[in-house]
């Protein structure tokens, strides 16, 4: 089993309540009464607290999160821009409080076996990988990834990109997930900075630069990795933690992948062989 650190942190406050209100709902593409009538509460009031006039309750607060199906992060944040408290702790995995949490997804991880599985936070970070992936990186580089971040090692044409047989495909699909990522949280600048990152690679089409990328994926995509005359092809599956109420927890992605033909399935088996 691979740790890797946490670089997440919490992004500071917009200056205010309101201009943060207006960017949660633009992204949303919600008209004001639309968000009134979600929340619970009049246009007129919400046109007050958009624009400065009115301060809302922290019931308000919270139901305006609701009605915009903010992540606990961005709760914390808003909260905080209407002058309260946040509410949602923010624990790391490797604290005691966190090993009941732990021991789940080392099962998980462990469960995958001969299979690759790994641990991603919000914004792409590799947070924890089974021995399989291991096995797998090593086999394809030779050596780890340069990077703990997967979108740079998609993107990054001396990481795993020339590995990738189909990476205009996956890449694709990464950049569609990054744009919607940075569009439906506004006030998260590193989501922002990853998708910046991304596009500045080489090889990067100019049309990927809006979030118009032309038809959705088909239902399943599938990576395959190339070595030699080998091909090695997946399906992915990711798991996530219902009802949390910590920001670590709400943040985690487990990523366990399948393969997809027989070939990759008996070649997995014999690497861990």
């Amino acid at each position: 089993m691979v740790r890797f650190s946490d670089s997440s942190s919490l992004p500071a406050p917009t200056a205010g309540v309101g201009p943060l209100l207006r960017e949660w709902r633009t992204a949303r593409r919600l008209s004001q009464l639309d968000l009134a009538f979600d929340a619970e509460v009049s246009a007129r009031h919400l046109s007050c607290v958009e624009s400065g006039k009115s301060q809302p309750s922290r019931d308000l607060v919270a139901r305006l999160a609701d009605a915009l199906e903010m992540p606990l992060r961005e709760r914390n944040s808003l909260l905080v821009a209407a002058g309260y408290a946040p509410v949602y702790h923010e624990t790391p995995l490797t604290t005691p409080a966190m090993a009941p949490i732990q021991r789940a997804i080392e099962c998980i991880l462990k469960q995958q076996e001969p299979y690759p599985a790994l641990v991603l936070n919000r914004h792409w970070d590799l947070l924890l990988a089974n021995d399989a992936l291991t096995r797998l990186f090593r086999f394809l580089l030779g050596r780890p990834p340069l990077h703990t971040n997967i979108v740079k090692q998609i993107f990054d044409p001396e990481d795993m990109r020339p590995l990738l047989a189909n990476w205009e495909e996956i890449a694709s699909d990464v950049m569609r997930h990054l744009h919607n990522e940075a569009a439906a949280a506004p006030s998260d600048a590193i989501a922002r900075e990853l998708l910046t990152t991304a596009l500045a690679y080489p090889g990067v089409p100019a049309g990927w630069k809006t979030r118009e990328l032309g038809a959705a994926p088909s239902p399943v995509l599938t990576a395959i990795f190339r070595k030699d005359d080998l091909d090695l092809r997946f399906f992915s599956t990711f798991t996530t933690f219902g009802t949390s109420r910590d920001v670590t927890i709400d943040e985690l992605r487990i990523e366990c992948m399948f393969p997809m033909d027989e070939g990759t399935r008996d070649f997995c088996r014999t690497l861990a062989a």
